[in-house]
């Protein structure tokens, strides 16, 4: 296994109990992994969140870390439960019950890319799943678990900001009640995994800096949101899908035009969102 896990990009200071992450925009694919599949370098590439970690890159300039996957998605996929295996694509593996993630081939060992690509020819051994499990799915997850439980023994609270993107068609549907899309769908698992207070005073710094927020639709979250949302404990976990449309071209996977304007918005909401039980709140609770 030649691809780091993760990258963590730490402040100078830790002066925020925020945690950014960004779980879908590895593109660090291995040698083995492109020789397993089926599908293109090109073609494997479309189920990623390209660039979203480029788009929160400044998060360590304001006292927040910045957790980037270096492994892709199509090889392990970070925001599903590690006994999320696909009966379908694992051999040894019973069926999982009632999942429709893994019944649509996008388990932790994901089958598919996006629009149903197949990425493989037949089926993998269960020892290799295992591996890569052990190799990526677990430091990922040990080091997101540790920088919120650093967030917690400093400030108090925790505040994941789980960082996506979302294909344009998937918004198709979707309307605000002005009749636009939403360029921003936040996730809180419809209430269960953050405060409503912290949720609104996200909300308010996307649609501060220009942003058509909407909330839940077409996605609440998977498993980071359900798994690090611990109320009980302080710890809030919030997903952020971005409509790809705005900052990239999709068919092309390149930033277009509009990234860098979009990167800077981006930047005006991640000031705001820093100073939400960050050290300045914290210190005035002592």
């Amino acid at each position: 296994m030649s691809s780091q896990a993760y990258k963590l990009d730490r402040p100078e200071s830790r002066t925020s109990c925020v945690v950014f992450a960004s779980p879908h925009s590895g593109n660090d694919y291995p040698d083995w992994f492109l020789q397993r599949s089926v599908l293109n370098a090109h073609s494997i590439r479309s189920s990623e969140d390209a660039f979203v970690d480029r788009l929160f890159d400044q998060a360590p300039t304001f006292g927040a870390p910045l957790l980037r996957a270096g492994v892709p998605r199509a090889c392990v996929d970070f925001n599903r439960s590690a006994d999320e295996l696909d009966p379908a694509l694992i051999s040894g593996v019973r069926g999982v019950g009632n999942n429709p993630r893994v019944a649509s081939g996008l388990g932790v060992i994901p089958r598919v890319v996006s629009n149903g690509r197949a990425i493989y020819r037949g089926k993998i051994r269960l020892d290799e799943a295992e591996t890569r499990l052990e190799a990526y799915w677990r430091p990922y997850h040990k080091a997101l678990q540790s920088l919120l439980n650093e967030s917690l023994a400093k400030f108090g609270q925790a505040i994941l900001l789980d960082c996506h993107s979302m294909p344009r068609e998937a918004l198709d549907a979707l309307r605000t009640s002005g009749g636009t899309r939403p360029e921003i769908v936040l996730g809180d698992r419809f209430g269960t995994s953050a405060s409503s207070e912290i949720v609104e005073q996200v909300e308010a710094a996307f649609a501060g800096a220009g942003f058509t927020v909407s909330r839940n639709a077409p996605f609440a979250g998977a498993y980071v949101t359900q798994h690090y949302g611990r109320l009980g404990r302080n710890q809030h976990a919030i997903q952020i899908e971005i409509d790809r449309s705005i900052y990239m071209d999709e068919k092309l996977i390149q930033p277009h035009s509009g990234f860098e304007e979009v990167r800077s918005r981006l930047q005006k909401v991640i000031a705001e969102v820093v100073t939400i039980g960050g050290a300045s709140q914290n210190l005035a609770a002592e």
